[in-house]
Order: structure tokens, then sequence, then C-alpha cells
């Protein structure tokens, strides 16, 4: 017999409502443009979302050395940090072959999300878990022998609930977090299911790096969390998750405005550099440029996030050594460069006005 909907306890506020509205209208803003997302920008946010999801859980690696792993490429950092990111981008990969409704799904995702780091992946936890900060537990999650109807009952409500996905993908995220159903990852299968959710919803939200405003806001969502739990319902961290998922789709329509002039910034970098890698030093020179900060925020980093260069030592990001050549898809490229000095069609900026950026 299948699970009958069992109602999680949330209240609905102004501020979700006036969040959702403002989603819309970033997502009217993104739908008003012409075409697919670009292959490179898609996967660019599809690492940035496995990074930022796993170094929520303690992963070190970077953005940089994850690129260059999952582009074949040695890396410095532990086994269990390169089998966790070899991990996620499986299972993100997948994610358009599982119902968020499925409880097989929900497991075989677990299996492949946890494949190497656990002894059970895909399966549920037959212990106690709890969770701590420091030396106070501030979660004991339920009983084992609970977590099946647990979920159960949670996917049906998910299959059945007339809320808005929004609303809905927040709620699963918490109650999911609440019963902690596995022994390890459940933090990042939680929100890999929010993603789905939203994905189904809305396909866009299958290249939101959401987990990158997460990872950056990491305190702020286990506070959430926490705050949930001290007033047992969700509603605090349903306003956290939409505020989250606002920020990051207005972070890309930002993006979008600004990109016309970042591609002619790099495609002046590509056209400058040869098959012979270079250092930083050696492509602002060919540039003519003289402001680092500009230079790397503008040129070298947008070039690095889109696949189209890639680090020489991806290993050691910020090596002194460090030189930066085309990838395959920058080969492929053909840039359309600007006259030198003329940088995106704005005025250089000055050490005075440009903010300090670590390469």
């Amino acid at each position: 017999m299948a699970s009958e909907p069992c109602q999680p306890p949330y209240s609905l506020t102004p501020a979700m409502f006036r969040m959702v509205e403002e989603i819309g209208e970033a997502l009217g803003r993104l739908r008003a443009k012409n075409g697919p997302v670009e292959p490179h920008l898609r996967r660019g946010n599809r690492i940035r979302t496995i990074q930022a999801s796993c170094a929520i859980e303690g992963n070190t690696l970077s953005v940089e050395q994850v690129t260059a792993l999952l582009a074949g490429k040695r890396v410095l950092g532990t086994p269990r940090e390169i089998q966790e990111v070899r991990n996620a981008f499986a299972a993100y990969e997948r994610m358009a072959e599982w119902s968020p409704h499925s409880r097989a799904d929900l497991l075989t995702a677990h299996g492949v999300l946890m494949a190497g780091l656990v002894d059970a992946p895909g399966r549920f936890r037959s212990g106690s878990v709890g969770i701590q900060r420091g030396e106070e537990i501030v979660h004991l999650a339920p009983p084992a022998s609970r977590v099946p109807a647990l979920v159960a009952e949670l996917l049906a409500w998910l299959k059945a609930t007339p809320e808005h996905p929004l609303i809905a993908s927040c709620v699963f995220h918490y109650e999911f977090e609440f019963i902690h159903p596995f022994q390890d990852g459940n933090g990042r299968m939680g929100r890999l299911w929010q993603t789905l959710i939203l994905s189904r919803w809305n396909p866009l939200f299958a290249t939101v790096p959401v987990e990158t405003l997460i990872g950056e806001h990491q305190a702020d969502y286990y506070a959430a969390l926490n705050a949930g739990n001290k007033v047992a319902a969700c509603t605090p961290f349903i306003e956290f998750m939409l505020a989250m998922i606002r920020d990051a789709l207005r972070e890309i329509v930002t993006t979008e405005q600004v990109g016309e002039q970042q591609s002619e910034q790099v495609a002046r970098l590509l056209a400058v550099m040869g098959k012979t890698p270079l250092s930083a030093r050696e492509i602002m020179a060919k540039l003519e440029l003289k402001h680092r900060p500009t230079f790397l925020y503008s040129y070298l980093q947008p070039a690095l996030a889109c696949g189209l260069i890639e680090m020489t030592r991806p290993d050691a990001p910020r090596a002194r050594n460090q030189k930066y050549r085309k990838t395959a898809l920058g080969h492929l490229h053909h840039p359309n460069p600007l006259p030198a000095g003329e940088e995106g069609g704005g005025k250089q900026l000055t050490d005075k006005e440009g903010a300090s950026h670590d390469e």
C-alpha cells in the first residue's frame, strides 16, 4: 500500500511570496534571451555546483582543480576528495534519468553519489545518527527503523502537494535533512534532489549553481536548518533557500548583461595565445594590460570558467611557474579581437578604482 502524504509543518510568509515573485521575474528575463545556454557555460555552472556542494562537506578541491580533474588531468588531492568529485559529476549528469518522487531513484542516486565512500551506498542507514557542531549535538535524527516510512511519506507528499515547486523543493530539502536517511551524504543528496525537483519544473535549474551561493553562506545554511529544528517547522529554511535561488538567478542575469563585454575580452585573450603556454605576466604584456585585477577578473577568470583555457599546473593553482594554454574548445573558438587598448568598450580601471583579486 502506498504511503499517505503527511503534511510537513511550515507557514507561508509575505517574504516567501515576494521572493517567489522575484524568482519569476529573473526567470522571465532569462527566458527572453534567445537560444539555449551555451554548452561551455552549462558545463562551467555544473562544475561550480559540484565543487561547492562537495566543499560544504569539507572537500578542499578548488574550481580550477575540479575542472582539471573532470578533464582527465592529475590534481593534488586526497583519494576521497577526488572520488567525491567524480561521483558528484556522475550523479548530476544522470539527474535527467530520475523522478523526484521515486524511492528507487533516490536510492540509485545515493549509490552513484557515494560509491566507494561508504560501506552501503544506495541503502538507508541501519544505525542512529546525529549532527554535531563542535561539542553540541544540534540534531538527533529519527530512529533507523522509521526511515523507510518517513521517506515514503515525504515522497508521497511531494508528489501530491499543490504547493508551488519553489516552496515544495525547499520543504523537501529540509525534511530530507531532518530524516537524515543515509549514514553519510545526506547534505549532498538533499541539494541534488532539490535541484532535480526544480529542474522538472523549469529545465533552466539544471544549470543554475545554487550550491555555489549556499557554499558562500554555509554558516547561514546550517543556521537556517537549526532554526527550523528549534521551531519544529521549516519556515526559516524555506526563506533562506528562496533567497539563495533568487540570488543565484540574479547573478546569472547580471552575467548575461556583462557577457558581451566579457566575451570580447576573452576573445582578445584567445587571440594572443598560440600553441605555447604563457604565464599571466606574458599574456598581460601581449594584451598591453598593466592593471592585474582587471586582467584576472575580466580576461583570465572568465576564460578559465568557460573551459577555453587551462592551467599547466592545475594541482597547484598559485604556483609561481603557473602557465596557461588553450583547451581543445579554446582552439575551436574563433575570436574577433578588439583593437589593443579597447578593453571591452569601457575605461581601464586604475589601482584606486579596482578591487584586489587573488589569482
